[in-house]
């Protein structure tokens, strides 16, 4: 095109110039379009280079015409267990202590938000075969599928999905527990799920409730267990596998149950957590001697609170653990919040919501805000400890992003198709732990960056 255009102005030189004025004037058009080609080339050059640059695609957008849900009532709570505190504290009352788990110069993996993901779990209820009934809300017939397509997302930085395989490349000859009551259980289906992508568990053992079991990874030699404790002290329980109790649970304030540290000595690391069975009807013991009750109306006993159980059992373990001269990688997991709604678990209570919240649409009720607290100013103390004796003890914050998800829960689909036979059952909700996959997923995200933080 150019060559076309050039040979076209060069036939326009007039043949009656003389020829030296012909050969200064053929000099003249050849500089002028040897300038007018070069600024075409730059133009060009600068076009193409600005072209080349690809711009990153917006992020995925939860849409903005929606309506939002009313903040959650105050309910009560329980491991399907009733409780009779239901006030809530604003977000604005304990933004603060949300943000007490940060460490300077790093993100806090726990503030963050709840994003879309179109992405798939990392596994399904029929790729992975360790996933309870009450927890298999797929194939108990839940007919939504909204709650799997969300991802927990930090603030200030990017949170990895777990990587199974370089986990257990890590954990090779490790030994991981997880100590606690039925939210243990469950977030050790999510792990064990995960884990099963690169290699399924070989289960070795289990107690006679099936509460208590542990799993060999034979080519990593990798070891799981996961320990039943709810109360982490030695308890004597009369309760059937409905939660129905024959007779008030005794709770020795002063002793360990030896159940998990009667094995500590064999754990590498350890996930415990202890909470809401402490709500529960209980006789206390200290010394040998009955020191009062907690919610034994009827009985001549003292009335005792939860939460001065709830702080001697966390003092009692953690200074165990800071001081058993036992070198684990203690990661303390906060208090799970239930989303029963419109009455409790016994009375009628569901979790129907179909969305996380988002940030200030929901409160923490007061019970919750009481047991973190305890865990919070006891984790305090006992960090203190664990970094003079070489002990890491690390805050595995989970309340907050749990508070979040209402949509998580099994709800009626704890049981096998509850709506088959009467689409207007009644049926008891589960509105405290999580379906799987699900959001419980996502706290081993976050103990995997904490792990690869903490050099393993």
């Amino acid at each position: 095109m150019v060559k076309k255009e050039t040979s076209r102005v060069l036939d326009l030189n007039p043949p009656s110039l003389p020829k030296r004025h012909h050969i200064i004037l053929k000099f003249l058009i050849s500089f002028l379009l040897l300038g007018l080609a070069f600024r075409l080339f730059v133009s060009g050059s600068l076009s193409f280079f600005t072209s080349s640059v690809v711009e990153a695609p917006p992020p995925l957008v939860e849409e903005t015409n929606v309506v939002i849900e009313p903040p959650l009532p105050s309910t009560s709570a329980g491991d399907l267990l009733s409780v009779n505190e239901s006030k809530t504290i604003p977000n604005e009352e304990i933004s603060m202590s949300f943000n007490a788990s940060n460490v300077a110069g790093e993100c806090d993996l726990f503030v963050g938000d709840w994003v879309p993901d179109p992405s798939a779990p990392a596994y399904t209820n029929s790729s992975c075969r360790d996933i309870e009934a009450h927890q298999n809300c797929m194939m108990n017939g839940r007919p939504d599928s909204g709650y799997l397509y969300w991802r927990w997302n930090p603030r200030s930085c990017e949170l990895p999905r777990f990587d199974p395989e370089k986990f257990l490349d890590l954990m090779k000859n490790k030994w991981w527990a997880f100590i606690g009551d039925s939210i243990s259980r469950n977030h050790v289906q999510s792990f064990l799920c995960i884990l099963s992508q690169v290699e399924q568990a070989v289960e070795v053992y289990h107690d006679e409730q099936y509460k208590s079991k542990r799993w060999h990874f034979p080519s990593h030699n990798f070891t799981l267990s996961v320990i039943w404790s709810p109360f982490l002290l030695k308890a004597d329980i009369f309760e059937d596998i409905n939660g129905v109790s024959s007779a008030e649970t005794q709770l020795h304030l002063d002793k360990l149950d030896k159940t998990w540290t009667d094995q500590y000595e064999n754990f590498d690391y350890a996930v415990i957590a202890g909470g809401k069975w402490f709500l529960k009807t209980a006789i206390y013991h200290e010394n040998g001697t009955v020191m009062g009750c907690h919610s034994c109306s009827g009985k001549n006993l003292t009335e005792m609170s939860f939460e001065y159980a709830y702080r001697r059992a966390l003092k009692s373990m953690l200074d165990f653990m800071m001081g058993s001269g036992r070198k684990v990688f203690v990661f303390l997991r906060t208090t799970t919040p239930d989303h029963f709604e419109n009455g409790e678990w016994f009375s009628g209570g569901t979790c129907n919501r179909t969305r996380p919240f988002k940030e200030g649409e929901v409160d923490i009720k007061d019970v919750d805000a009481e047991m973190r607290g305890i865990e919070m100013e006891e984790f305090e103390k006992a960090s203190i400890v664990g970094a003079e004796n070489g002990v890491t003890l690390k805050l595995l914050d989970t309340t907050r992003m749990s508070m979040l998800r209402p949509d998580g829960h099994p709800g009626p689909y704890r049981q096998f198709q509850p709506f088959a036979k009467d689409k207007n059952a009644k049926v008891q909700n589960d509105c405290l732990h999580w379906c799987l996959p699900g959001p419980i997923d996502s706290w081993n995200d976050i103990l995997m960056e904490m792990v690869i933080r903490g050099a393993y």
